[in-house]
C-alpha cells in the first residue's frame, strides 16, 4: 500500500483567488474621470487598460524594477497609457487622476472578499496547515489584506515584487518554500491562473489546484488538468485534500 501523501502547507494566490475587485476597472477609471471633470466612456477604458497593462507588463516585467521602476511608477504609466488609448491625450490632466486612483486601488474598500475564501481558510487551519501568500501583486498587498480581515490566516505574504520574480518564475515558489522550510511534495498551491499557478508550482514539483469557477474550461486545459485538481468554487478544496490524502471525506 502506498504511504499516505500529507499536504502541511497551502500557498495562495490573491486576485480572483481571495478577492476580486467590487466593480470592473473600467468602472473605477471613468467614475474617478468624472470626478476630475473628464468624461469617458468605462468600456472604452476597460479595453484600453488591458492593451496598456498587457504592454507594460511585456516591456517592464514584475513592475520594472530590474529597469529602475518603483511599483507605483509602473502602475501611474498604465493609468496614463489606458486614458491615452481611450483617446485622453493630456498627460497633464490626467495625472491627477492616475494619483488617485493608484490610492484608490489600495484601499481594501475597492477590493471585496469571494464568497467561501474565509471558511476556506479557516478550514485549513483545523486540520493544522501552514498558509501563505504567493502573489504577483505589489507591496499594496499586505495592508489590503490586513484591512479586509484575511491577514491573519497568513505566515508570511509573499509578493512578486518583494521575491524579485514573478509567478511562474520557480525561483518565488522555492523562496515560499524556504521561507516555510518546507519541501515541494508536502505543499500545495491555489490558484486561478493556469501558467502563472497551476503549472508554476507543479513545476518545482508542488502539487496544485487551479480555481475555475462555473465558466467552461478553456479545452486546452481542460484536457491538461487532471479533474482532482480542478476547483469549481473555493468550497471544493477541501474535499480535493482528502482525496488527495487518501483520507474518508469529512475527516
Amino acid at each position: 500500500m502506498a504511504p499516505r501523501l500529507q499536504i502541511r502547507l497551502i500557498t495562495w494566490d490573491v486576485k480572483n483567488t481571495l478577492l476580486r475587485l467590487r466593480h470592473p476597472v473600467g468602472e473605477e477609471y471613468a467614475t474617478k474621470a468624472r470626478a476630475h471633470g473628464l468624461a469617458v466612456e468605462a468600456t472604452a477604458l476597460g479595453q484600453a487598460f488591458r492593451q496598456a497593462y498587457q504592454a507594460q507588463s511585456h516591456s517592464f516585467p514584475n513592475y520594472g524594477l530590474s529597469r529602475g521602476l518603483t511599483s507605483r511608477r509602473w502602475w501611474l504609466d498604465v493609468v496614463l497609457q489606458t486614458f491615452y488609448l481611450a483617446g485622453v491625450r493630456d498627460a497633464q490632466a490626467v495625472a491627477p487622476i492616475a494619483d488617485q486612483l493608484y490610492e484608490d486601488f489600495s484601499n481594501p474598500c475597492t477590493w471585496q472578499v469571494l464568497e467561501g475564501a474565509k471558511a476556506t481558510l479557516m478550514g485549513c487551519h483545523r486540520r493544522g496547515l501552514k498558509l501563505a501568500v504567493i502573489s504577483n501583486f505589489d507591496r499594496r498587498l499586505e495592508d489590503i489584506l490586513v484591512g479586509l480581515g484575511l491577514r491573519e490566516h497568513f505566515d508570511f505574504v509573499l509578493t512578486s515584487e518583494a521575491a524579485g520574480w514573478p509567478k511562474p518564475d520557480p525561483r518565488i515558489f522555492h523562496k515560499a518554500l524556504q521561507l516555510a522550510h518546507m519541501e515541494p511534495a508536502v505543499a500545495a498551491h491555489v490558484g486561478d491562473s493556469y501558467c502563472c499557478d497551476y503549472q508554476g508550482a507543479q513545476a518545482i514539483g508542488m502539487r496544485s489546484f487551479l480555481l475555475t469557477g462555473p465558466e467552461p474550461l478553456d479545452p486546452v486545459v481542460k484536457n491538461s488538468v487532471p479533474e482532482e485538481h480542478i476547483l469549481p468554487s473555493l468550497s471544493h478544496l477541501l474535499p480535493a485534500l482528502d482525496r488527495l490524502e487518501g483520507l474518508p471525506p469529512g475527516l
